[in-house]
């Protein structure tokens, strides 16, 4: 099917629900007119349709092949990676310094949602090469961002995270590869690395690995882990590309979905590599890097549900199957598509208004860094980084979950024709199913919620975004009957936000973390349903053409997704002993 991005959402929620003409404002972005904006997001969605799109089946079904330690990607991948390169989108949010545009990272996420519900596959390798470069430009010495990151903002080298090893997976604190100092200021690489997504691939010259091992006598767990930048090839000093180093790919996963992406098993076999960052504090300088990519995820959750979206809207205004309701009756049934019929029609709602919800929660997310980076202010720059940190594992988690259950609702639409891969629903459900999983799974996403965002600092940061959902209701009250009903639907969800983060503030460690996937999802539903009502409040006040199919959207949202929050209230309040209540002997059968 064709794929068209949702470009028209997109615009709306950057224009109303995220603050963006503050942004605009700015003295570092006096550049994002709004004219550049539309030039970007229509140039995006045009590559997105024409190059990526097209390539998606076929991706699926043919995969990366693997032979004597060389990875060939799809067909059409290698050429529309170079196309990639060459319109330069890789570095649409680098620093100009080094090659970038410099624009905000808002841009990106807008883009990138574009790409990602096109192809999928093909938008992880730019995703891993975004933020291995942000690693380098934080911690890397000088010598290397010289030697590394212009060809990496260019797209000619790409980058990828070594993490993963067959034992230490979430728990990183246990992996096992080395690094021997070789007396140069390098050091000797040797171990296994897993799922290492696009560890190897013939689109790019090189391949810049960011590595995670051990050094000699470091203190055990995560506190001896320490970075490494790994080349696929050596680079000489005048930029060319000199030997290989000893690293390859020794096998690739067989997966339930993403198949174009090679995930490789990756072999370090005394890999000549260079410490980025300070020994031993390996763990924290990753973080640069997995930080912006369990946002990106989120994105991705959002694009895989849009196309999942799109495919189902197609298929219902297409097919015939039964009597629809206010047709006249016939003698014969009439032959009318099934977008007529009232569940069809619910689900493809259910699907347009948890979207939208998570795609302006993404939006917020970036926006939040954009102005921690970039406030003249200290104080509002402190702020912004605690909303970014805070709203960052909820982006991932409602943004991949919401993936998943959209592509879901996909399948169910088209019927029995959406449990074959003939019509495409099945693959949309298949690649979203990894989102929840990867870069920290969704249940580390709810223990670093509440444990490193709320509960470090006594809810702080909780409760600044509180106070702004609570203006934001007290907008909506302003605007009278228009938003009557979705204001008190989101005061009420606002108030089991608070009744739940007070229980986790005061709750026991384990009754703290019982409770936090069902406490992350209350937020999910929560602020997207504030920040949906932000940006019809704004679209109304502003006369936007488009702010009354938004009104219409909230209220189904406030009728079907904000009341959530309040029912997962009984089991934040349970605790563990609602968990742990089942003996663990019976857990198999009575």
């Amino acid at each position: 099917m064709s794929f068209n991005a949702p470009i028209n959402a997109i615009q709306y929620l950057l224009r109303h629900g995220v603050d963006l003409p503050v942004l605009q404002a700015n003295p570092n972005h006096t550049e994002l007119s709004d004219e550049l904006i539309s030039d970007i997001l229509n140039g995006a969605s045009v590559f997105a349709r024409d190059v990526l799109a097209p390539l998606n089946k076929g991706g699926d079904e043919y995969g990366a092949t693997l032979k004597d330690g060389v990875v060939t990607v799809a067909p059409g991948f290698k050429e529309a990676y170079k196309a990639y390169c060459e319109a330069g989108w890789q570095g649409l949010s680098a620093p100009e310094d080094i090659g970038g545009m410099g624009l905000p990272q808002l841009m990106s996420v807008a883009v990138n949602e574009m790409l990602y519900g096109a192809n999928m596959a093909f938008g992880l390798c730019p995703m891993l090469t975004a933020s291995s470069m942000n690693a380098i430009i934080a911690h890397a010495s000088d010598e290397l961002k010289n030697k590394y990151l212009a060809k990496m903002v260019s797209g000619e080298w790409s980058g990828g995270m070594n993490l993963t090893e067959p034992q230490a997976g979430s728990d990183l604190g246990v992996l096992r590869t080395k690094a021997v100092p070789n007396g140069d200021g390098s050091y000797a690489l040797s171990g296994q690395k897993i799922f290492i997504t696009w560890g190897e691939h013939d689109c790019a010259e090189n391949i810049i690995h960011l590595v995670l091992a051990r050094l000699p006598d470091a203190p055990a767990g995560s506190r001896g882990i320490s970075l490494f930048l790994v080349p696929k090839f050596f680079v000489d000093d005048d930029g060319a590309l000199g030997k290989r180093n000893k690293l390859k790919a020794i096998g690739l996963e067989h997966k339930l979905g993403i198949h174009a992406s090679p995930t490789c098993v990756m072999e370090f076999d005394g890999a000549t590599g260079w410490l980025v960052g300070p020994e031993n504090k390996g763990l924290n300088c990753m973080f640069t890097m997995m930080n912006e990519a369990r946002l990106f995820v989120g994105v991705q959750g959002v694009a895989i549900g849009e196309r999942a979206y799109q495919a189902a809207l197609e298929y219902a205004q297409e097919r015939v199957q039964g009597r629809v309701l206010d047709e006249p009756a016939l003698d014969e049934p009439a032959q009318a598509p099934i977008l007529g019929h009232p569940d069809v029609r619910r689900m493809l709602m259910d699907m347009k208004a948890g979207l939208m919800g998570a795609r302006v929660i993404t939006l917020a997310t970036a926006a939040a860094g954009d102005f921690a980076k970039c406030a003249q202010d200290e104080e509002v720059r402190l702020s912004a980084h605690a909303r970014e940190a805070l709203l960052t594992p909820i982006a991932k988690s409602y943004g991949s979950d919401m993936g998943v259950s959209t592509a879901s609702l996909g399948v169910q639409i088209h019927g029995g024709m959406g449990f074959i891969e003939e019509t495409g629903a099945a693959q949309h459900y298949r690649d979203a199913r990894i989102t929840p999983i990867y870069e920290g799974t969704n249940g580390i996403q709810a223990i670093d919620l509440v444990g490193r965002k709320v509960r470090r600092d006594g809810g702080e940061a909780m409760q600044s975004l509180i106070d702004d959902l609570e203006e934001i209701c007290a907008d909506a009250k302003t605007m009278g009957l228009a938003l009557e009903m979705a204001a008190q639907s989101l005061g009420v969800g606002i108030a089991a936000l608070k009744k739940a983060t007070a229980v986790i503030l005061s709750a026991s460690e384990k009754d703290a973390l019982a409770a936090a996937s069902a406490y992350l999802d209350l937020c999910g539903d929560v602020v997207s349903g504030g920040l949906l009502t932000k940006s019809v409040v704004n679209g109304l006040k502003r006369e936007d053409p488009q702010a009354e199919a938004m009104q219409t959207l909230l209220n189904y949202h406030a009728l079907t997704i904000l009341p959530r929050a309040h029912g997962k209230l009984p089991l934040i309040m349970a605790g563990a002993d609602c968990v742990f209540a089942f003996p663990v002997n019976q857990l198999a059968d009575l």
